[in-house]
């Protein structure tokens, strides 16, 4: 039996139950048109619909989602207290959840993932995480020839124009961020921001995994610019109320690591998010918002990428 690789990420992977409950509850979903358009690429393309690997599937909320158009869903994640919380969200004796690394795709479980028996691994909001050197590998051994890999991320958030006092705004909210959080940035939280354009893909690893289709490989992605920035999340583009909006930045691994630094200012008028929404508030009620109405607009990037396994 192989021994799991250890997981390069430190924050989710460290979730208890408690935690990973809260994020389950916090963090937007994903919208039906992104799933449809993974479905319709994978089947398009000769991908079947029997067995589905979600990877670093956190609290479940993707792999619950996709569970209706496959018959198998084994949702995968390195953290005991994610996998307890996806456990908890389901009964459907077809799908199950598992510790395991992205890097180790349930090699070490009982019994193993077989080698060519997936037809489609999803990795939401995680593939940043994962060391894809070793991923790719171990998912060309999973997956079924013509299988299909979907990950997919949101990128940088931006204010909407709409908001009012939304350029004071923006750069009040971005020198906290350089101030405050940069520094408990990791590299994946840079590669999300980068729209992925730096992740790692089978064909610029090494050495190369040849079994992918370097040819067919789509990107796709969501935004203001490209029109469609309300068919990434599940509630389309953000708009919330200033309590949301806390419990929503909460849930980000460099607050949650200013947060293990500072546990002082947890809770305080000097914690993180605090400070995200005095200014907020403040510069709101300058714009002549009234106490109480204030609400946060942003336009949100997103990106998917399809790599498809050579038949």
């Amino acid at each position: 039996m192989s021994v799991p690789t250890a997981p390069t990420e430190k924050t989710f992977s460290s979730f208890t139950k408690e935690q990973g409950a809260n994020y389950a509850q916090n963090r937007h979903g994903y919208h039906p048109k992104l799933f449809q358009t993974i479905i319709d690429h994978h089947t398009s393309t000769d991908g079947k619909l029997d067995t589905l690997l979600d990877v670093g599937c956190g609290p479940g909320t993707t792999a619950l989602a996709l569970a209706p158009h496959f018959k198998h869903v084994l949702g995968l994640d390195p953290s005991e207290g994610m996998i307890e919380t996806a456990r908890s969200s389901t009964t459907s004796p077809n799908t199950r959840f598992e510790v395991s690394t992205a890097e180790d795709l349930g090699s070490h479980l009982t019994p193993p993932v077989a080698d060519e028996s997936v037809d489609l691994i999803t990795a939401s909001a995680a593939a940043h995480w994962f060391n894809m050197s070793l991923f790719w590998p171990r998912a060309a051994k999973v997956l079924k020839p013509g299988g299909s890999v979907a990950i997919w991320s949101t990128g940088a958030i931006k204010l909407h124009p709409s908001m009012p006092n939304c350029a004071a705004i923006q750069e009040a909210v971005d020198a906290i961020e350089a101030r405050e959080l940069v520094p408990f940035y990791e590299p994946g939280n840079l590669m999300t921001r980068d729209g992925y354009t730096n992740l790692p893909l089978p064909w610029t690893v090494s050495p190369k995994v040849e079994a992918f289709d370097e040819s067919s490989f789509l990107r796709k992605e969501y935004g203001p610019e490209q029109g469609n920035d309300d068919e990434f999340l599940a509630r389309g583009a953000m708009e919330v109320n200033l309590d949301m909006m806390e419990k929503v930045v909460s849930t980000g691994s460099p607050v949650q690591r200013w947060r293990e630094a500072n546990k002082e200012k947890v809770g305080t008028d000097q914690d993180v998010v605090k400070l995200y929404r005095r200014e907020l508030e403040r510069l709101l009620h300058e714009a002549g918002v009234e106490p109480g109405k204030e609400v946060l607009k942003a336009s949100l990037k997103g990106v998917l990428l399809i790599v498809k396994k050579k038949e």
